[in-house]
């Protein structure tokens, strides 16, 4: 691993423990006003979606989720993309979680410098994931999941042009409760390799790693409000091979328990460092964008 990685964690890690720090000293004195209205809440989605928290859900468990994420800005130019996956849910037992469905992207690139413009959209692949607890929360307040979710799709995911590119997300999701049914800790870490066939190109691999780390405190009964903090890097070659940038995003989170079958999940967050091989500007806005957002929705049934 780079020296970047390193730093990443290092930034991470103390901006959450910052925070936290601050939003204890809140929470504790809110315990005071009514404890006894804030009830166990499922963890997976407090977090922004960016990071994912470890709840797996209740045995039988269906539903039908949209889950958005854009992706705006390059080092140049106009830059919006978004893709839509449209998940279908299914929870078969305590410790397994299945989700699956198309996705559908859009973009609406002009000027940016290295890609066409474009402005379309459609179809553009199949997701699955797999999701297994591993650790269940108990008399320790942590519980850990593993999440794997191999993807295939028809158009890359940043210039819009035709390919054929398969990943294989790989994540372990974790969260610790702070204070009980109140604040709560998120870690993940990511590790994605892909490869991407293309008519016009050769056979190109890829890898990403990432680490973050969240915090989320539910100031009202359903309400969570946070902070979420990425550290990314790029590779070329599916294990680590060479380094092309990293960047690091931090933002906001919104959860909102709607009604007891539906729910919203939300987050916004902005490239504050980084760096790409090559490039004297501060920031990697080739592998990455300068922001990103999320955007779920949850309907039970």
């Amino acid at each position: 691993m780079s020296n970047s990685f390193f730093k990443g964690l290092m930034v991470c890690l103390l901006g959450c423990g910052c925070a936290a720090a601050l939003v204890m000293a809140n929470a504790n004195s809110a315990d005071a006003q009514d404890a006894g209205a804030f009830h166990e809440i499922e963890t997976k989605y407090i977090f922004g979606n960016f990071t994912v928290g470890s709840a797996i859900g209740i045995e039988g468990e269906k539903a039908i989720e949209p889950d958005t994420q854009a992706n705006f800005g390059k080092r140049g130019g106009r830059y919006a993309v978004t893709q839509t996956e449209l998940e279908f849910e299914y929870t078969p037992t305590q410790f397994m979680q299945i989700e699956l469905g198309p996705t559908v992207s859009y973009y609406n690139i002009h000027g940016v410098p290295g890609l066409d413009d474009r402005n379309t959209g459609g179809v553009n692949g199949f997701e699955a994931e797999f999701r297994f607890l591993i650790i269940d929360r108990g008399p320790l307040p942590l519980a850990v999941t593993l999440s794997i979710e191999p993807e295939w799709h028809s158009l890359d995911e940043t210039s819009g042009t035709a390919v054929s590119n398969y990943g294989l997300e790989t994540k372990i999701e974790a969260d610790i409760e702070l204070i009980k049914n109140r604040l709560f800790l998120g870690f993940n870490l990511l590790y994605e390799p892909e490869t991407t066939l293309s008519q016009s190109a050769p056979t190109f691999n890829e890898s990403t790693f990432g680490v973050s780390t969240a915090l989320a405190f539910q100031i009202y009964p359903n309400v969570v409000v946070g902070v979420d903090l990425w550290y990314l890097s790029h590779y070329e070659g599916i294990a680590f091979g060479s380094f092309t940038g990293d960047a690091v995003y931090l933002g906001p989170t919104f959860y909102w328990k709607i009604a007891p079958k539906v729910l919203m999940s939300a987050a916004w967050e902005a490239q504050v460092a980084g760096r790409e091989v090559g490039v004297m500007p501060a920031l990697d806005l080739t592998d990455f964008s300068r922001q990103r957002a999320r955007l779920l929705l949850e309907f039970e049934f």
